[in-house]
């Protein structure tokens, strides 16, 4: 009698539902943090450990400060994600000395299906935090929610492969981009994250106001980004060029 096939195939197709899929999202932002302060140089190299994730060697911040720093942002990040409340994350780089704002990478959200809720404002809040410092902000600015950037189709189902290779690919170009971003001087920066969540979303009381940080007259790059079948992340770098 004939075996029945094997059903792995299909089990690897499964329906990531939008609280993995926010997950997964939020998981993605908390490395690509790690990655971006290695990679630039803005924490030195000694300060990071290696970790193995997305069949990529990871590089984590192993300093207590900036980890605690990093676990504080996630911690109200996950919430957010799970909410249906992002539309953007954005990292900044600042010279130290100057203020002068030198890179900023950026995270575009779109959702596909959004959890209910009660109708939202128009407007998006701005939260940024300041590094080694406590999270810092909010910033109200009329812009379109990320409840009215949902597309109307969602992407098709994928594999957890497919996803996984889709983030690994995009932190591969994370890495490459050292070959045309202008070098930062080691040390002499520090960075902010600015996450944009709508009206609603209930705010720390300890986050703060923020403008957007943009990089004045920088070049920009857009990067690959990534999809689930609830979300979709853009990726997208903006530097200053070197004088």
């Amino acid at each position: 009698m004939a075996s029945a096939a094997p059903e792995k195939d299909k089990s690897k197709v499964h329906k990531l539902s939008l609280k993995g899929s926010a997950k997964l999202v939020a998981e993605f932002f908390q490395y690509s943090i790690h990655t971006i302060l290695f990679q630039r140089g803005v924490y030195p190299a000694e300060d990071f450990t290696a970790v193995k994730k997305y069949g990529l060697n990871m590089l984590v911040s192993s300093d207590d400060q900036v980890r605690a720093y990093i676990k504080k942002i996630m911690s109200q990040l996950d919430k957010w994600m799970v909410g249906g409340k992002i539309s953007k994350l954005v990292i900044v780089i600042t010279d130290k000395d100057t203020g002068e704002h030198v890179e900023r990478w950026q995270f575009d959200v779109q959702i596909f299906a959004k959890p209910k809720s009660k109708s939202s404002k128009s407007s998006k809040t701005t939260t940024t935090s300041k590094s080694t410092q406590q999270p810092t902000a909010t910033d109200q600015e009329n812009s379109t929610p990320a409840s009215e950037k949902q597309k109307e189709e969602p992407e098709k189902e994928k594999t957890e492969a497919e996803i996984q290779s889709e983030i690994a690919a995009i932190f591969r170009q994370i890495t490459a981009s050292v070959t045309f971003l202008p070098q930062l001087q080691g040390g002499d920066c520090t960075f902010n994250v600015l996450v944009y969540a709508d009206a609603t979303s209930e705010v720390p009381v300890e986050w703060g106001d923020s403008d957007a940080k943009e990089i004045a007259n920088g070049e920009r790059v857009q990067l690959r980004g990534f999809s689930t079948q609830s979300h979709r992340v853009d990726t997208l770098v903006s530097y200053r060029l070197a004088d």
